[in-house]
């Protein structure tokens, strides 16, 4: 399944005909309506192939995505702009307060794994491991080192060449959390892009530069990059499925959310776009978010990230099942 990540705001449309519509999917729903999503670049594959096989198996709906970052879609979310808010990091104290001024409850649902991945350039040949310390000393606001010779004297007197997330990005947030210590400390003299594609293109194009970004991304790219394996004291560790699942690739193995609003899950709901219900029945976001939570999880190996365990899905679907029962 092919995947495009477009630069700043994307959106994508899915829209199919009636007539095969009712062909491909006799005695089944046909879902109509709109459902509006923002949010981090990092979960949008997801919610985009999701969205994609939702509307193919299950009905007619238009579905728009957004990449504004995780911080730009809870400002969205929370002033009733949009229905789902992608995240790669929990909601804020602040941003709960934005969405509590506005008369919004934010239900959180863990929808995958990530292991965010530090990559270089593939002509890059001195270094295929790195320790935390050294990735705190490159990326820290205080004194960072400069030069690959810094952290090895037998390595190339060249500039580090830096590119990462912007302060936008629950990327950004995560990664100065776990390595520097303190969300949001960072140097500031790197090339900063909410669009991980920038990312990708500035590694990708300079043999002394460095970068960090989602799994998902290294490896729809890995054959323009290299990942390195991180050292958190006891020894070196790649990103894969297996190591991001059990932790084992630490501390950069993180879950990833959607956030909904808990008024929009009951059968009489209305969210900011008007999604529609069926014969009174159950509204088309709540159709989608089972789907998500159900034969969505499916589709993640195929765009890159690691599925949640079963019973961790079963009570995600606990969690909008409790919320459409309370209104």
């Amino acid at each position: 399944m092919q995947i495009h990540h477009l630069m700043t705001m994307l959106t994508i449309v899915f829209l199919l005909a009636a007539f095969g519509a009712a062909c491909g999917r006799a005695g089944e729903t046909d879902w109509r309506g709109e459902i509006a999503i923002d949010g981090s670049s990092t979960v949008l594959p997801i919610s985009q192939a999701v969205a994609e096989e939702f509307i193919r198996e299950r009905g007619s709906a238009r579905i728009s995505i957004g990449q504004s970052g995780t911080g730009g879609g809870f400002q969205k979310f929370c002033s009733g702009d949009i229905d789902i808010s992608n995240a790669s990091r929990s909601i804020k104290d602040d941003e709960i307060a934005l969405c509590e001024e506005n008369g919004i409850e934010p239900v959180e649902l863990s929808v995958a794994n990530d292991g965010l991945s530090v990559v270089v350039n593939p002509d890059n040949d001195w270094v295929d491991c790195l320790t935390v310390g050294q990735i705190r000393s490159i990326w820290q606001p205080e004194d960072p080192v400069q030069r690959w010779s810094d952290l090895d004297p037998s390595w190339p007197d060249e500039e580090i060449r830096l590119y990462g997330p912007g302060t936008d990005s629950g990327t950004f947030d995560y990664f100065t959390d776990v390595i520097v210590g303190e969300e949001g400390a960072s140097r500031s003299d790197y090339n900063a892009s909410e669009d991980d594609n920038v990312i990708i293109q500035g590694v990708e194009g300079d043999e002394d530069a460095l970068g960090y970004f989602g799994f998902a991304y290294y490896i729809e790219n890995q054959d323009r990059l290299k990942a390195l394996g991180i050292d958190n004291g006891e020894g070196c560790v790649m990103p894969t499925e297996k190591t991001i699942r059990s932790g084992e690739y630490a501390p950069l193995s993180r879950p990833l959310f959607i956030y909904v609003y808990g008024r929009d899950l009951g059968e009489q709901s209305q969210p900011a776009t008007d999604t529609a219900t069926v014969d009174g029945g159950p509204s088309l976001l709540m159709a989608y978010l089972e789907y998500y939570l159900t034969d969505g999880q499916d589709i993640l190996p195929f765009v890159g990230y690691v599925p949640l365990e079963d019973e961790q899905y079963r009570e995600q679907l606990q969690k909008i099942t409790a919320s459409a029962s309370t209104r």
